[in-house]
């Protein structure tokens, strides 16, 4: 792989897909050659696979199945789109990857790290990100921030009760000590256009490292 991968990390409300927006068109103007995705989707197969898990009525999902889900359609994104532009040599932004099931199948569903990340291993294999940038705000502002913004997909997860969110947040605490080479942290309760410069310049960081 030639690209650099850089996944967008965080609880429910931080901001990662505004962010991603603002960051993607700034490194873009200034000729960087960028590919944008998100997941669960990115592509077709994905999206469809999104609408399953993310279904406001499908309050019954069980949570070993939840985790099946989001492998499948990671893997089936990492095949058909970041790969493909990772050997193009392009800077592959994505809004999430395998931390957040690690941090909320894992953890915050009790299904435990270690197993769901022997599922995403199946899944990906050895393809990690270079770095992930973790968007941190506590889970009662990024639900106040999701209840208030009319035009945000609402989905499943926002049905949670805030000690869900709780267990997401410490979640993903466990992961970073994991793996604490590769993440970032960003502030992301600070305005949005200070979170927009501290995760350019994160980004950019690397890219000088990199290239």
């Amino acid at each position: 792989m030639s690209g650099l991968f850089i996944t967008l990390e965080g609880p429910e409300g931080a901001g990662k897909t505004t962010i991603l927006q603002a960051v993607t068109q700034q490194l873009t103007k200034n000729g960087y050659p960028v590919l944008a995705t998100r997941e669960p989707g990115g592509i077709e197969i994905a999206e469809q696979i999104r609408e399953v898990i993310l279904n406001p009525n499908n309050t019954n999902m069980d949570p070993k199945t939840e985790a099946l889900l989001y492998a499948a359609a990671r893997r089936q994104h990492l095949v058909e789109k970041v790969q493909p532009a990772l050997k193009k040599g392009k800077v592959v932004l994505c809004d999430r990857f395998i931390d957040s099931s690690l941090a909320y199948q894992g953890y915050a569903r009790g299904l435990g790290i270690d197993e769901v990340l022997s599922i995403n291993q199946f899944a990906i294999g050895e393809m990690m990100p270079h770095i992930t940038i973790y968007f941190a705000i506590d889970p009662e502002e990024g639900m106040k921030r999701i209840h208030v913004n009319d035009s945000r997909e609402k989905n499943r997860l926002d049905l949670e009760q805030i000690d869900f969110h709780h267990r997401v947040l410490q979640g993903y605490k466990e992961v970073m000590g994991r793996f604490p080479r590769r993440f970032r942290t960003v502030d992301a309760s600070q305005p949005i256009d200070h979170v927009v410069k501290d995760v350019y310049e994160m980004i950019e960081q690397e890219l000088n490292q990199f290239l």
